[in-house]
């Protein structure tokens, strides 16, 4: 029971890490001219990321508490901190590694009060 409950966090970690990247196809779309090919290449991936997005999400919910799932979805602003740097060359200040920490801390008071009351 336990591995699989591992198996699905993982696979939702993957996931959200492939979801936030296509922030990023939204973010050089809007740097495009409206209705070039490229723009609309870029759009019809997100879109196309956000039809994937809504099925997986379903089949994670499937296999774990909506709690625990929605809480873990936050770490999509980290990767939004490291996707930032590597592609737009943004600077990682002290804010925001404080704001990681604290969105990786509530993710963990989250998902362990789940487990207690759950046992």
């Amino acid at each position: 029971m336990k591995e699989n409950k591992t198996r699905t966090i993982i696979i939702l970690h993957i996931f959200l890490m492939l979801y936030s990247l296509f922030g990023i196809c939204s973010k050089l779309a809007a740097q495009e001219r409206f209705m070039s090919t490229r723009f609309i290449l870029l759009y019809g991936a997100v879109i196309f990321s956000l039809g994937i997005y809504a099925i997986v999400w379903q089949q994670i919910i499937k296999r774990m508490p909506l709690v625990s799932a929605y809480a873990n979805k936050a770490v999509t602003v980290i990767w939004g901190i490291v996707w930032g740097r590597l592609f737009f060359e943004e600077t990682i200040t002290l804010k925001k590694i404080i704001g990681a920490i604290v969105i990786i801390a509530g993710i963990l008071l989250v998902v362990t009060d789940k487990e207690k009351q759950d046992d």
